[in-house]
């Protein structure tokens, strides 16, 4: 396991190669030595984005992830309450809660939040992506983005009756929250957003900036700025 001085947290070697290869190997997160006033350290690219005030978010959006990028949100409006903060995303989704964690805390500090899809933003990623400051939510040009409804967590409900009908109704209050919030960021009306996401529905880069999910598409990196 290899230290994140950032999330606090630590990174997993990623699987590398097929099933059944021989040798498996690991992809392993990059660490070198940086010479400061101070000594030397230790940094890796997460450290590197974070000092540039970029917030990577590649995983799956679990409690741990959002808690994670949450305080990196708040740590850098504490460093600097003007400058913008980015959020790059490259996530298949996850918890509505952890998201909605996320989201708020974007919505609570006062830095501009800029948003760039870099592959994918999935499900809960995609309101993220959505969330972004006007003008700032950008997206590569082979992005994929996609919404959907959201679903109940674990293999299945069981309990009594009235336990089923108060997750039933819950799920409910969930969609309808991410159908507003979708509604809010992309300017679509809350009906047409209802039926869009009660099936996989997804869009190509030049699609979401015609939804409103994005404002523009990155062709270089200075465009993003």
């Amino acid at each position: 396991m290899i230290p994140n001085p950032i999330a606090g947290t630590n990174l997993p070697r990623m699987p590398y190669g097929t099933a059944g290869a021989d040798p498996v190997m690991d992809y392993i997160i990059p660490q070198w030595e940086e010479r400061t006033s101070y000594g030397v350290r230790r940094v890796d690219p997460y450290t590197k984005l974070f000092e540039e005030r970029i917030i990577f978010l590649g995983t799956p959006i679990t409690d741990e992830i959002a808690n994670a990028v949450m305080a990196q949100l708040l740590c850098l409006q504490s460093m600097d309450s003007e400058r913008q903060i980015s959020i790059y995303l490259n996530s298949p989704g996850g918890s509505f809660t952890a998201m909605t964690a996320i989201y708020d805390t974007m919505k609570y500090i006062k830095p501009d939040v800029q948003t760039v899809c870099l592959g994918q933003a999935a499900s809960a990623a995609a309101v993220i992506l959505a969330a972004g400051t006007k003008g700032k939510r950008l997206a590569l040009p082979n992005s994929r983005i996609l919404i959907h409804q959201p679903a109940m967590g674990g293999e299945g409900s069981y309990g009594q009756s009235s336990d089923l009908e108060i997750q039933a109704n819950e799920i409910l209050r969930i969609r309808s929250l991410m159908e507003q919030m979708l509604s809010d960021h992309t300017g679509q009306d809350v009906d047409r957003v209802h039926n869009d996401v009660d099936r996989d529905k997804f869009f190509t880069a030049d699609e979401a900036v015609e939804y409103g999910l994005i404002d523009d598409i990155l062709t270089s990196l200075s465009d993003a700025k």
